[in-house]
C-alpha cells in the first residue's frame, strides 16, 4: 500500500503471484464507512489442482462482504484468486483460505463465501463459510449459482 492509499498493483503491470501465500491483498478506504452495505465479488473461473492427481479442479466462487473501514481492491483479489491455479489443494482448503485471507486483509463487518466446485468423479462439492450473522439491514440477493445440474 502506498502512503496516498493507492494500491500498489492498481493501474500498473502486476505479475501473477507464485502462490496464494505470496499474493498481496490490497485494500482502500471505504468511502462510506457510515453505511452498511454488501459488496459481491464473483470468480466464475476459479482453478486449482487436485493435490493427489494433479488434475485441474474448477469452481465458481461468490464472495459477499459488508465492508467496515476498508474495501478489498479488486485487482489484487483477482491476482490472489488466480494464484491458486497451479497449487495442489483440496476444495475445502482453497475455499477457506480465500475467506480467511480476505477477512484478515479488510476486516469487514461480515463475509460469506460460496465455493461451487464442478464435479470430479461424479460428485460436485460445494463449500460455504461465513463469519457470523449478516447485518440485519442489508439486502442479500441469491448467489445466482443453481444447484448442480450441469451448471450451465
Amino acid at each position: 500500500m502506498t502512503t496516498d492509499d493507492t494500491p500498489g498493483q492498481l493501474g500498473r503491470p502486476a505479475a501473477l503471484p507464485a502462490s496464494p501465500e505470496a499474493a498481496t491483498i490490497e485494500t482502500v478506504a471505504d468511502p462510506h464507512p457510515d453505511a452498511v452495505y454488501v459488496v459481491r465479488l464473483t470468480c466464475p473461473e476459479f482453478t486449482t489442482l487436485c493435490p493427489v492427481t494433479g488434475q485441474p479442479d474448477f469452481a465458481h466462487m461468490v464472495i459477499d462482504y459488508a465492508p467496515a473501514e476498508r474495501l478489498l481492491e479488486s485487482k489484487s483479489v483477482k491476482l490472489f484468486l488466480h494464484s491458486f491455479r497451479d497449487q495442489g489443494t483440496f476444495h475445502e482448503a482453497a475455499t477457506l483460505t480465500v475467506a480467511k485471507r480476505l477477512v484478515a486483509a479488510a476486516e469487514p463487518h461480515w463475509l460469506r463465501i460460496g465455493g461451487y466446485w464442478y464435479p470430479r468423479g461424479g460428485i460436485p462439492i460445494d463449500i460455504f463459510y461465513q463469519t457470523g450473522e449478516p447485518p440485519a439491514c442489508v439486502w442479500l440477493p441469491d448467489t445466482g449459482v443453481a444447484p448442480y445440474r450441469g451448471r450451465g
